[in-house]
């Protein structure tokens, strides 16, 4: 079918032909090659910045000074910086992630498994640590040394999980914990347990009955838990406190501080402060309370109607959960947040008052997202699917670019670029520089005293370099130029190189 065959020809000629002409022109102030959707480069070295886009939002190879980012959206996106020898990758974000320095390595999954590597001294001594939680962890303490667990078999743990030591054989057959000198032994945890310490003792059979008491500092029991509870705790400070509950009858908190009361808890109660500074009152919690004070004023009827006033901030709810207002305010940073409906719509408006500039938020799910920060450069990206729910950066790089088929940033000198369905459509502006394309169809770009102009990605090009104009067609380095030259004696003529 000779009709197809040139007409792929040709195609192939075109696609081919306009980047070897675009490749071979110098452009001082950068370069700007598009093929959409396949290839998009552009380069600044004044910046020292390049960027080159394929398939659109897919794959980004950007280089910005030192440093480098590689992605291939949304399976990976990887940040180095050879000068300091830092790297930091995702890989499918939020499930797993890795960082390297020269002090340390480290990779996780979902927070579950992880791998640690730190350079301990400056004989490169290395300390690791590996957790796959909960079944495997193994690590250092440097007040302990090594140590080992596999879940539920054996396990000793040091400096995790906010105690001293772990140990357990057979979970929940036996297992130990020490924090601060206590000792705490479970047998088929958490029915019986034994508390063992410096002047301190207990034991529990929970549900039924348990108590422990350290001299001078605490004492504990309950029975039949949750339902009767007594406790003396703070015995060694100057705000000793007793509790005492008959739930769900009747809780009482006292100390030298404040004394609680509470009736068919934890729907109604109060609280005084004995400086008689702050009073509260419960009349069915959460719905409808009411604080008094110096440091806070708080009215809630939810889920009509709340207000919070503390120091320094300021809460509000309306018809909860359709609006909530926050404030907060300080000589150093202020802060505003409006939301509808939770994510639907946010409006969040950060300042320093003693610094020029404020940083600004504004989404509507999931239609957009407007952003401004502190040096005054704003953007609006369309649409927004997962932005206003889930404010994250590894959202912004990995998942975003996907779907935002229009972005626009720009400042108040005037400068902005624009792209639209992944640069099929695009302009920048840089002070009096300017270009724009319409791909394949139109593209223009001016700077200073220059102006390039190419229809069908050079088919037809204008060009006017400081009064000298030429025109050429089909991609030919010859055409026709006039201006400056034909003032200069020279007639209008073919030339070489448009």
């Amino acid at each position: 079918m000779p009709g197809k065959t040139s007409i792929m020809v040709f195609l192939l000629a075109f696609f081919v032909a306009a980047p070897l002409f675009a490749e071979t022109e110098k452009e001082p102030a950068g370069t700007i090659f598009t093929l959409w959707p396949f290839v998009d480069y552009r380069e600044s070295p004044r910046e020292g910045f390049s960027n080159l886009s394929i398939l659109g939002p897919f794959i980004k190879i950007q280089r910005r000074g030192d440093d480098r980012d590689i992605a291939v959206r949304p399976f990976l996106y990887e940040r180095s910086n050879p000068s300091d020898g830092t790297d930091e990758s995702e890989y499918l974000y939020p499930i797993a992630a890795s960082a390297s320095s020269p002090d340390a390595k480290n990779i996780q999954v979902l927070d579950l498994y992880q791998k640690n590597v730190y350079r301990k001294d400056e004989d490169e001594k290395k300390e690791e640590g590996t957790m796959l939680f909960p079944f495997y962890i193994k690590g250092s303490s440097p007040k302990y040394g090594p140590y080992t667990s596999v879940f539920p078999f054996y396990g000793d743990l040091y400096e995790r999980f906010w105690r001293d030591e772990y140990h357990y054989v057979m979970f929940p057959i036996y297992g130990s914990t020490v924090k601060n000198g206590k000792t705490t032994r479970n047998y088929l945890y958490p029915f019986f347990s034994l508390t063992s310490g410096e002047k301190e003792s207990g034991f529990q059979l929970w549900p039924l009955y348990g108590e422990s008491e350290k001299e001078g500092v605490y004492s504990k029991r309950f029975v039949l838990w949750p339902f009767f509870l007594k406790e003396s705790s703070g015995l060694d400070t100057d705000n000793p406190t007793r509790r005492f509950y008959l739930l769900p009858l009747y809780a009482a908190i006292d100390s030298p501080k404040s004394t609680s009361r509470y009736y068919m808890w934890p729907f109604f109660g109060s609280k005084s402060d004995t400086d008689g500074k702050q009073e509260e009152r419960d009349y069915f919690w959460p719905f409808w309370r009411t604080i008094r004070g110096e440091k806070r004023t708080l009215d809630s009827y939810l889920p009509f109607y709340s207000l919070d006033v503390r120091a320094e901030t300021r809460k509000r709810w309306i018809m909860w959960p359709l609006y909530k207002h926050e404030e907060m305010t300080s000589d150093i940073f202020c802060r505003e947040k409006n939301r509808f409906l939770y994510f639907l719509y946010t409006d969040d408006r950060q300042y320093w008052p003693k610094a020029e500039g404020e940083k600004l938020r504004t989404a509507l799910w999931p239609f957009f997202v407007y952003t401004k920060n502190p040096r005054g450069i704003k953007s609006v990206a369309v649409p927004a699917l997962l932005e206003p729910i889930l404010d994250k950066d590894g959202i912004e790089r990995n998942w975003a670019p996907l779907w935002r088929i229009y972005q626009q940033k720009w400042n108040d000198r005037g400068d902005s670029a624009v792209s639209f369905l992944w640069n099929l459509y695009w302009h920048e502006r840089r002070g009096s520089d300017f270009a724009f394309e319409i791909f394949p169809f139109l593209a223009y770009r001016s700077e200073k005293t220059s102006i390039d102009l190419r229809i069908i990605k050079g088919l037809v090009r204008f060009k006017d370099e400081a009064g000298t104009k030429a025109l050429s067609f089909f991609w030919l380095p010859v055409g026709l130029n006039w201006g400056k030259a034909a003032l200069n004696g020279e007639a209008a003529t073919a030339r070489s190189g448009p």
